[in-house]
């Protein structure tokens, strides 16, 4: 299917992520990073924010252990980047531009779930507190098992959750590692952010920098409704 083409097709599922897709909560994931490292005496550039962009806590951890020349002290430097973003996220939780109206369309074709290398609790508390997480069927984190994004193991639970095939089912993406992990599991890609990389234009089936993006909100919007659970 041509990459125009999916703002004529309805997906039988919508999987989103949360942090920089729903929830602006990237800039508290670089605070806390920062804060932490300078903690051990080291100032994060800005290729480190990009390599640990969209990647799991305990990833990111590591990496800031080894650019802090500390390796030993990944498990404790990886509690504490959780402690610092977890007391951030509830002192100002901000929903990305378009979340909300992209999320409350979504919900009226078609079944919504969150795939989230995040914490669960992190994920429910700041999509309840900004209203969305009653919209969504089911919150999936890599747990029980399931192995965080790159790998594709979040997103074939959460397509299988919501009772529908990969290739039916639409992923919304930031992050050039969630992007992978919904390729890798068979989903179409709507990516967002300012700035794609080659990469990452080059998989996705179309990019938009907000989703507030008037022609992605008209397309939700003029989906039709699915049937109501018998």
């Amino acid at each position: 299917m041509a990459k125009e083409s999916i703002l004529h097709w309805t997906p039988a599922a919508v999987v989103f992520d949360c942090d920089g897709t729903l929830m602006d909560s990237e800039q508290h994931w670089q605070e806390a990073r920062e804060l932490v490292l300078r903690g051990y005496g080291v100032a994060p550039d800005t290729m480190f924010a990009a390599r640990a962009k969209g990647l799991h806590y305990t990833q990111c951890g590591q990496m800031m252990a080894e650019t802090a020349g500390r390796p030993g002290l990944a498990e404790e430097m990886t509690r504490q980047l959780l402690d610092v973003f977890r007391k951030l996220v509830a002192e100002n939780p901000v929903t990305c531009p378009g979340a909300s109206e992209l999320v409350f369309a979504a919900a009226e074709f078609a079944p919504l779930a969150v795939a989230s290398n995040c914490p669960r609790d992190v994920v429910e508390s700041s999509l309840d507190q900004a209203g969305l997480l009653s919209c969504f069927a089911h919150v999936i984190v890599p747990e029980d098992g399931l192995l965080p994004k790159p790998d594709p193991a979040l997103y074939l639970a959460a397509v299988d959750r919501c009772g529908a095939a990969p290739a039916d089912s639409l992923a919304v993406e930031d992050s050039a590692c969630g992007i992978l992990s919904a390729v890798r599991a068979g989903l179409r890609v709507l990516g967002v952010g300012p700035n794609p990389g080659r990469q990452e234009a080059a998989t996705t089936d179309l990019w938009v920098t907000t989703l507030a993006d008037p022609a992605l909100l008209s397309w939700a919007a003029g989906r039709p409704a699915r049937c109501p659970a018998l």
